[in-house]
């Protein structure tokens, strides 16, 4: 991955098994792109269109023998996104700063996009970055990645100044200690912050437990 611009800080949620293997390793999946829980995913535009309809799962199945995408939050205090993706806060959110420029927001529609005029690389990308806008709260930002060496049918992309880490946040229903994180990032970057959430007590947002004293 290449890219000099501003970082952006953004979240990657994990279940705690997982997220043990990207500490232990300094990796992350890359995510396939037929493999991702939506159907609708790549085909934000009206496919009425049958000719277009079958150019546009064309063009997903093609795209994704080459390119995968690394999927990511603005934020880690949304409590249905720890439900979701880290197996309901027992497990774990990664927090990265990511180069700007290798960053695409994804746009929430309540309408499939409409095929005006000519379809051009950024109206492409408009298609492929847009989903119903009951996924908008996720906030969700994508890079999108070189498919290159398998491992065990699996793809990686490596840590490195443009996938810094720079956070470990454990979920409020997590076992794992503090002692076990510090034993996996000691290794990787002196200044990664590490902490355990809680719910908080006036709103329905996750925060930072900042009561040490109840975790070891």
């Amino acid at each position: 991955m290449l890219g000099h611009n501003i970082q952006m800080r953004v979240y990657h949620f994990l279940k705690k098994k997982y997220a043990l293997k990207v500490l232990k390793e300094r990796r992350l999946k890359i995510s396939i792109i037929m493999d991702l829980n939506d159907p609708f995913e790549f085909l934000g535009a009206d496919l009425s269109d049958r000719n277009f309809r079958m150019a546009m799962h064309k063009a997903k199945k093609e795209l994704s023998k080459t390119k995968g995408i690394l999927c990511f939050s603005k934020k880690w205090t949304n409590p249905v996104q720890w439900s979701h993706y880290a197996d309901h806060h027992r497990g774990m959110c990664l927090g990265f700063d990511v180069p700007g420029d290798l960053l695409t927001k994804v746009k929430y529609v309540h309408k499939r996009l409409p095929v005006n005029g000519i379809i051009n690389e950024k109206r492409m990308l408009d298609f492929l970055t847009t989903k119903f806008i009951h996924w908008s709260y996720e906030e969700e930002y994508r890079a999108f990645i070189s498919l290159k060496d398998k491992e065990d049918g699996i793809y990686y992309v490596d840590f490195s100044e443009n996938l810094r880490l720079r956070q470990v946040i454990v979920g409020c229903q997590s076992d794992v200690t503090r002692a076990k994180i510090d034993s996996l990032i000691k290794e990787i970057n002196s200044d990664i912050e590490v902490f355990k959430t809680r719910p908080a007590f006036r709103s329905f947002k996750i925060v930072r437990n900042k009561n040490e004293r109840l975790w070891a």
